[in-house]
């Protein structure tokens, strides 16, 4: 399929599959698995029943984002997705921090080629025809139970994001297309660019795109899915207690509405800025088959969130900047969820560091 906004619309209409050509898998295998990654990660994960589906961070110890992993088990193992690249270091990471527990994890990335559709009927179909097909279905649809949403004043674009990915056993994309052409005769097959445009729209965060050395879960609304606030003692835990409770995100993703007439789409790290200063970076771009063109973006908090932003153009460009209007996702004064009381004294109410 060629045409890239016919593609979006079989995509995202539940007719048409996109096979990633560079995903991640990592098995992790054990009575001990569940509870052993649930003292890793930033998501229940100990009471996961087969078949069901979380998504959940690995944190450093000042609370950035180092690993995403969408996460489903099946009574014997939990099966790991992740993006392009990421399996052996994770896998190599999960070994190493087993200790006494009885819990083994492994690249098995060679072994599965990663599906992705909108579509429950064709998810359950091709699980029942594909033998050791393994599913996981995004939550990024609602806001997960002990997630914080922090686009408030817009309706949230993931309603009836119905999104799903399912391993099949394939030593190479070629075969992982064969296996589904036998499968699902006649459903075509997509760009991954099809997709990466629905996930813009959709302000849905990803690892090898939003994130940098720096990030945190509440820049990128990532509480929404991928954090319990009321569990505690993981790596990472107090500092996203502390921003969510008493501070604010020092950044915040939003989404930029670029001006189409010169025909040009900004490069990943491309610079946004206001009044001509950088302020943020641009994080995914592409052509929306309704939006027109679209990006995600991290910029600084205190960016006005009606200011009109530019974003420099490609190298070579016959302009220099782009017009972008922003569309906030992370607010503000995102944050600070706990009323913190000020001090009286004297008469005299007094401010508190935490005002600052």
């Amino acid at each position: 399929m060629t045409n890239p906004f016919i593609a979006q619309r079989e995509l995202r209409a539940g007719r048409a599959l996109v096979l990633f050509a560079n995903r991640g898998v990592v098995a992790l295998s054990g009575t001990d698995r569940l509870s052993y990654l649930d003292a890793l990660v930033s998501q229940h994960i100990l009471g996961l029943q087969p078949g069901e589906s979380v998504e959940s961070l690995l944190l450093d110890p000042q609370g950035h984002i180092e690993r995403a992993l969408r996460i489903t088990d099946d009574g014997q193992t939990s099966w790991i997705f992740v993006d392009e690249n990421q399996a052996p270091e994770l896998a190599g990471y999960l070994d190493r921090m087993t200790f006494r527990k009885d819990a083994a994890a492994r690249d098995v990335s060679e072994q599965f080629a990663t599906i992705g559709m909108f579509s429950e009927e064709m998810l359950s179909s091709l699980t029942a025809r594909v033998p050791g097909a393994i599913a996981w279905r995004d939550p990024w649809e609602r806001i997960s139970s002990g997630g914080w949403q922090y686009a408030s004043d817009v309706e949230h674009p993931a309603d009836g994001w119905n999104y799903s990915e399912l391993l099949i056993p394939a030593v190479s994309v070629e075969q992982g297309r064969v296996i589904l052409e036998q499968a699902l005769p006649g459903v075509p097959l997509v760009h991954e660019n099809a997709w990466d445009a629905l996930r813009i729209a959709a302000w849905r965060p990803r690892l090898t795109t939003e994130v940098d050395a720096t990030s945190l879960p509440h820049e990128l609304d990532w509480l929404r899915s991928a954090v319990h606030l009321d569990k505690g003692c993981y790596r990472g835990q107090e500092t996203v207690a502390k921003v969510h409770n008493l501070g604010h995100p020092p950044r915040r993703l939003v989404q930029l509405h670029l001006d189409g007439t010169s025909n040009q789409l900004p490069e990943h790290d491309a610079i946004v800025r206001f009044a001509g200063e950088s302020v943020g970076r641009v994080t995914s771009v592409g052509q929306h088959v309704d939006e027109g063109p679209i990006a995600l973006a991290v910029i600084k908090r205190t960016v006005d969130s009606g200011a009109e932003l530019t974003v420099d153009a490609p190298p070579g460009s016959a302009i220099s900047e782009l017009p972008a209007t922003q569309v906030v996702i992370v607010p503000p004064d995102a944050g600070r969820v706990v009323d913190v009381p000020r001090l009286t004294r004297f008469g005299r109410v007094f401010r508190t560091p935490l005002d600052e």
